[in-house]
């Protein structure tokens, strides 16, 4: 029997299209955390879920259910360009649309649109279930994914309508395995820095610099433990299993009150 690989959900969204990736036995969940609890719990062998878009930025809910809520390794990386589509019902044309519907996302990545047609954009809980809203109404438009409107015998109006031509998702595959090095692997950590220590995260970064290993990417987020206080994600090459990435991993865990490994990973190309 396959692996079974959970996915935010529904069917026809971008989600969808990165999960496709990975295998063909595919479970949508309707939230996050529930594909998190589903490779906590042993329902599903992998999951994969958004982490961080090129417009909008980092996925909240997602880095902070790795920090506090869930055990579970990144493994994996994917990255998926984002074109954002009008998706109407079969006969509609633009001067027949009102209403526009879509994901709180894909409502933002396409502003400049919305603005020119002077529609009224309302939101849906995804990409897909807007597509199913809208259909039998020619006065209302849905953005997503081709696929949202393949499954729902829609129609593609106008394509490719976000407002950055280079938007794109990147997705990451959680397991509760360990992945071995590859040579080309990238390393995702999370710490919060102690309070009372000025130049706290200076040094820290100066720990990378110290052994030559170079960032790919640094974010903060609240640490939900009061104003002011932080954790801080970042990703950089190698892998933990590697002898420098341990020695770096040993220096940073010294100098914070706060650290977990999130996983080593290949590197999407």
């Amino acid at each position: 029997m396959d692996e079974l690989i959970s996915f935010l959900g529904p069917m026809g969204t971008f989600s969808h299209e990165a999960a496709s990736l990975l295998g063909d036995d595919l479970v949508p969940f309707c939230t996050i955390p529930a594909v998190m609890e589903s490779i906590d719990s042993g329902q599903c062998m992998k999951g994969i879920v958004p982490i961080e878009n090129s417009i909008e930025g980092p996925v909240g809910i997602t880095l902070d259910c790795l920090a506090h809520e869930f055990d579970l390794n990144v493994v994996g990386e994917i990255v998926i360009s984002i074109n954002q589509n009008l998706i109407v019902n079969p006969g509609s044309q633009m001067e027949d649309i009102k209403d526009v519907y879509s994901h709180q996302q894909a409502i933002s990545q396409c502003q400049n649109f919305i603005r020119k047609h002077d529609v009224q954009p309302h939101y849906a809980v995804s990409t897909a279930s807007a597509a199913k809203s809208i259909v039998g109404d020619k006065s209302k438009a849905a953005i997503g994914h081709i696929k949202s409107a393949e499954l729902y015998d829609l129609e593609i109006l106008e394509s490719n309508i976000q407002d950055v031509d280079n938007n794109a998702t990147r997705f990451v595959v959680l397991s509760k395995e360990e992945t071995e090095p590859t040579g080309n692997d990238k390393t995702s950590i999370i710490f919060s820095i102690y309070e009372d220590r000025p130049g706290s995260l200076y040094n820290i970064l100066g720990i990378f610099q110290k052994y030559h290993i170079n960032l790919t990417k640094i974010e903060s987020r609240p640490s939900k433990q009061g104003l002011g206080k932080y954790l801080f994600f970042v990703d950089f090459y190698g892998h933990y299993k590697e002898d420098v990435i341990k020695k770096i991993i040993m220096d940073i865990d010294d100098n914070t009150y706060f650290f977990k490994v999130l996983g080593s990973y290949p590197e999407f190309k």
